[in-house]
């Protein structure tokens, strides 16, 4: 929509995401339509054909390709670069691996229009919610640790570990001293834009279709160092015993990965 001022800014973090992006971004724009949007795609130097597949788009849709050549604290990071640049009154991010619904936008913007929070959330776990059925039990148990780590500071939030959020930009604008690490960048956003409300959109979290997965045993090690930080910042007072207490979790975590195709067999054996 020429000559009208942005309303949304959709954020879109992508590595090696080619044959990802124009599905997603005509799921964006029809669940959009009407309303006055741009699509900020943060690239991280890719090797594939991102560059041109959006230069393709950009002639049909409100889309923006933003190329990090030196990207630097992950996927954390893109989407900060891509959040400084946004101009819309509203500020979503979602993956551009087509797990998150693009559908879900405008109820996501509808929690902030009417005030019922400064932070919409999709969500897997609350009632609605959904995963893929290719979940393991290791994988919903590693997510259910990494949510309970946090909730020192989400409180009864279910899924702050959700990379799909909304807020508005003055939110963004008043945050304190960002220094994400990683991948959840919600979580950071939640801490410190000292966020009082938190409302949860029930989605379906769907399967990857194409492209490869970014989750690697080293981003996980680099949640429980951004946790550190949160706890730092969160209460420097007794940040030292909630991180004993992290570091405990995270042996339990080690020993727990290790095990991790030994239970995967035991669960295949009790279910057949």
């Amino acid at each position: 929509m020429p000559n009208q001022p942005v309303e949304i800014s959709v954020v879109v973090p992508a590595l090696n995401e080619a044959v990802n992006l124009p599905h997603l971004v005509r799921r964006i724009d029809g669940a959009l339509s009407g309303r006055s949007y741009e699509i900020l795609i943060v690239d991280d130097a890719s090797r594939d054909d991102t560059v041109p597949v959006c230069a393709a788009l950009a002639k049909q849709y409100p889309v923006q390709l933003h190329v990090r050549e030196r990207p630097t604290a992950g996927l954390s990071g893109a989407v900060l670069h891509g959040m400084e640049r946004a101009t819309g009154e509203f500020i979503a991010v979602m993956d551009a691996d087509l797990q998150h619904p693009p559908e879900k936008l405008p109820e996501l913007i509808r929690a902030l229009i009417s005030d019922e929070c400064d932070f919409a959330l999709g969500s897997r776990y609350v009632a609605g919610g959904s995963t893929g059925s290719g979940w393991t039990l290791f994988r919903r148990l590693n997510s259910w640790v990494a949510t309970v780590l946090a909730r020192p500071f989400t409180g009864r939030v279910s899924d702050p570990m959700s990379g799909f959020f909304a807020l508005r930009r003055s939110t963004y604008e008043g945050a304190q001293r960002l220094t994400p690490l990683g991948y959840k960048i919600g979580l950071e956003l939640i801490c410190k834009c000292r966020v009082k409300q938190v409302k949860e959109i029930p989605i379906h979290f769907a399967e990857r279709t194409a492209g490869e997965s970014k989750l690697s045993m080293k981003q996980q090690f680099k949640y429980l160092e951004h946790l550190s930080r949160l706890y730092d910042f969160c209460f420097p007072r007794i940040s030292p015993m909630l991180k004993f207490a992290l570091v405990t979790g995270a042996v339990s975590y080690t020993h727990l990965r290790a095990h991790e195709t030994k239970a995967n067999l035991v669960c295949r054996l009790l279910l057949e």
